[in-house]
Order: structure tokens, then sequence, then C-alpha cells
């Protein structure tokens, strides 16, 4: 029963004499275009040889990860990733998989998976700059692939998947038609030959995170039309263990995305207010949701530094349609300016302390332990640390950042910041921050804490990881 259902799932289409289908399910090629902390986890995922979840039967499927930093993909090449996401020992090592740089190879593809990164800009628009030149590789890919399909590609209509985070509206508005603009073809169009369908399945990936890998997590999926729809559906089905959601619309796909990040935006914010509430009161914000937390029903969430990828960028692509549409988003564009505020909230903090412990600015050193945006990660997009580490810098103080995970390499390259992976033996501090829970410090001892900070100095921390005999400074 369920083999026959799978089967109907390769929709045939009959125009005249020929006749078209979407992708094998079991033995289609797939190019994942931007091989970052989505794409790698993606291409491992697809590029194992296991038994389909729905069937039982193997998967045979070929894999091409593309991206256009060249770097990368030879680093990818020698098995050695920077994110540190993947085993890179449990790719298969095999014409199965393969990582390039050049776009005429993913025209080999039946099926296109973009994945490239949608931040914002310095003004908090949202920034499509790497999702419109993705959407026209593969537009420029599908043209090669039809100039050159052989008999049993040509009757193939390929599928292009969006997982990028977007506003709602943004594949139909803006990516489909420049694939359009650079293929030559039509999405859903009536002539199959010059045609392709499109999907939108939103990554739901946790940098760092080990536990909820993606075969764990609930896959939401959608497409162009309702055969296309159904066909995603079963080729994500084929390899998440958690099961899928198939939603209605491209477009309700593209706002569960957003709101799932949204919410908890809004939530911290409202722990961050309360923060600076509890502050004025003279009582420990950590103490009062620890008391909270007694009652079932009670969210557990924490004040701190919001950044990343996603929590800290994805509201601003739904304030951004809604303003578009004529709408003010109210209570979503609060809970953004208190949570961007954060930053210089915790320094004012920090210098109204040193006033009141008699602490010369001009002389201090300050030790910040961590620079990722979360911890046991490596990523340090849209790090909130940085925020920290320029407000400091107004003082002209002398700031020192240890952070085992991050890359010192990227850091440099990205924030022009010289980081170290480990504390400098004997050196001590004026001020100590500790703004990221990383394992290797919330694993340190009451001494390990006081051999860093001198004498009178302060132990500012931002996450609860410090020993609380200390007596640490706490938001």
């Amino acid at each position: 029963m369920l083999e026959n259902l799978l089967i109907g799932i390769n929709i045939f289409m009959k125009s005249e004499t020929k006749q078209f289908s979407y992708p094998d399910l079991y033995n289609c090629t797939i190019a994942v275009i931007g091989l970052g902390y989505v794409g790698l986890p993606l291409v491992l995922e697809f590029s194992k040889k296991q038994a389909c979840f729905l069937s039982g039967r193997k998967l045979q499927r070929k894999v091409i990860g593309y991206d256009i930093n060249k770097k990368r993909v030879e680093e990818l090449k020698d098995g050695f990733d920077r994110t540190n996401e993947i085993n890179m020992k449990k790719l298969p090592n095999d014409s199965s998989l393969e990582f390039t740089n050049k776009f005429q190879l993913i025209s080999e593809a039946d099926v296109f998976i973009i994945t490239v990164p949608t931040p914002i800009d310095e003004y908090k628009n949202p920034n499509l700059m790497a999702l419109k030149s993705a959407s026209k590789t593969v537009g420029k890919a599908l043209k090669f692939r039809k100039e050159k399909s052989n008999t049993t590609k040509k009757n193939i209509i390929p599928i292009v998947i969006y997982e990028s985070t977007v506003f709602p509206g943004a594949t139909d508005e803006i990516c489909i038609p420049l694939i359009e603009e650079e293929s030559g073809l039509i999405c859903d169009g009536c002539d199959e030959l010059n045609s392709f369908s499109c999907g939108y399945s939103p990554e739901r990936v946790n940098p760092g995170d080990k536990k909820h890998k993606i075969i764990d997590i609930v896959k939401v999926t959608s497409g162009s039309n309702e055969n296309v729809s159904r066909w995603i559906d079963t080729f994500y089905s084929a390899i998440i263990k958690a099961g899928t959601h198939n939603a209605p619309s491209i477009k309700v796909a593209e706002a569960a995305k957003i709101i799932e990040n949204t919410q908890r935006d809004i939530n911290i914010a409202l722990v961050n207010e309360l923060a600076k509430i509890f502050k004025c009161l003279n009582i420990d914000t950590l103490d009062v949701l620890e008391s909270a937390s007694t009652k079932w029903n009670f969210i557990p969430f924490k004040p701190g530094l919001v950044g990343g990828h996603c929590i800290g960028v994805d509201p601003y692509y739904l304030t951004f349609k809604a303003q578009s549409l004529g709408y003010l988003p109210e209570v979503v564009l609060a809970g953004r300016r208190i949570n961007d505020g954060m930053a210089k909230w915790v320094v004012d903090q920090l210098i109204l302390e040193m006033c009141r412990k008699d602490i010369s600015i001009k002389e201090a050193n300050i030790l910040i332990l961590g620079f990722t945006f979360k911890e046991n990660c490596s990523d340090i997009r849209n790090t909130k640390i940085l925020e920290i580490f320029n407000f400091l810098s107004d003082y002209k103080m002398d700031i020192d950042i240890v952070d085992p995970w991050a890359d010192k390499l990227s850091v440099r390259e990205r924030y022009d910041i010289e980081i170290s992976d480990k504390t400098i033996e004997g050196k001590r501090y004026s001020v100590v921050i500790a703004p990221v829970a990383h394992k290797q410090f919330s694993e340190m001892k009451v001494n390990e804490w006081k051999a860093l900070v001198k004498e009178n100095g302060i132990l500012f921390d931002l996450k609860g990881l410090i020993p609380r005999e200390l007596n640490p400074l706490r938001i």
C-alpha cells in the first residue's frame, strides 16, 4: 500500500506522445546550494546510504555540494569543516558525493536545494543578495541542464526547494521570477519540457546542538502545486525520522518559520525587560525566575544577549513585510528594541559597578570569556559580544577575548579582532565578563575564577555560570 503511494508520487504528465515525471525519489541527483550551518548537515543526511524511512527501500541518491567560496569547498574536499557541525568521516568517500564551486556541475541535478544565508543590513532590512544570487545560479544551471539534457533527463521536471529564511511571499515574488528569467523556463508551466516546480521547506538547524539534528526535527514542507508539494513531502520523509508536516502553501511555510523565532525573541525580550526592572528593585533576576518556575505552566526563558542568525534576524523579515503592507507591528518591534539594546545596558551596568568599586576605567583591563553567539558552537554570525567589545573599546580599556570554540581566523577576517583559545597563565584582570556558557567555562571551579580576577575586581556573570559564593555581578 505504502509502496503504491510512493510510486504514485512520481506523477506522470502526458503531452502528446511524451511522458513527464518528477525525479525518482530513490535515485535522484541533489544539488545543495550553500555549504554552511544548514547546507552541510543536509548534504550529510542526503548522502547516507540508508533505507527510506517510509518504504524500507535503499536510497541511492547522488549529492553535489555547491558553494561560491572556493576555500570552503577545498577545505571540505580535504575533510575539514570549520563550523564543526558534522563528522566529516561520515561522508561517503565515493562518486555519490561531490563538492564544487562550478555551477556547470550542478546542472546534473534533478533537485536543487538552496540553503544560503539571509541576514539583515545595517538598517535592519532583509539582505537578499545571497538568495538572489543563488536563484540566478540555479536558473543558469537549469538552462545548461536543458541544453545538454540526454534522453534520461529531458522528460524529468526539475524541482527547486528553498530552505533559507525569508518573509512570507518572497519565494513567489522574488525567487521564482529570477529563476524563470535566467533559465527561460516557467514554474509549473503548461509545457512540461520548459517547466520546473518549486517548494519551500524551512531549515530548523540549531548550530552547536548535537541532540536535535535534522532527522530528529519535524520538517515543514510545501510546494508550488499540489503534486510537487506531495513529492517534496515524501522526498524529505525518506530521511527525516521525526516526520514531516505538509503546509497548504509556500507562503504558510515561510510564515511558520518566521514566527518560530519571533516568538522566542519576544519571550526573551520580556525577561530582559524584567531583568532591568528587578535591577531597579535590587533583587536577583535568576532567583525570581527560579521561584516562578515552580508553577507548572511558567515558561523558563532567561535574560541575556540575543544574537545569531535566527532569533536576532528573523523578526525583522516579518516586520519588513508587515510595514510594506501598511501595518506597524508594535509588539515585535518593541521586543527587538529591547534585545538590541541589551549589550549597551550590560556595559552601562558594568561601568556603574566599576565606579562604585573605585576601579579606574582608564587603567582597567578586561577579559571576555566567549565570542560566539551561543554556547558550545563556533558560530560567530551576529554575535552581540562584538557590541560589548566595541562599547568597552570606546573607553580605551585593554581587552582580551578567549573562546575555545570560535575559529580565530574567521574572527580576524570578519571582525578584525584577535582572540585566543585559552587564558594567559598568571594574568589577572580588573573585570572578567562571562557572556557565553561554553562547557569549558561552566565547568570552572571557584579557585579558577578567583585566579582570573584582581583583588577588588569584578566578575560579571551574564549566564548564571559563576559560583554564587563569589558574589558576581549578574543581570
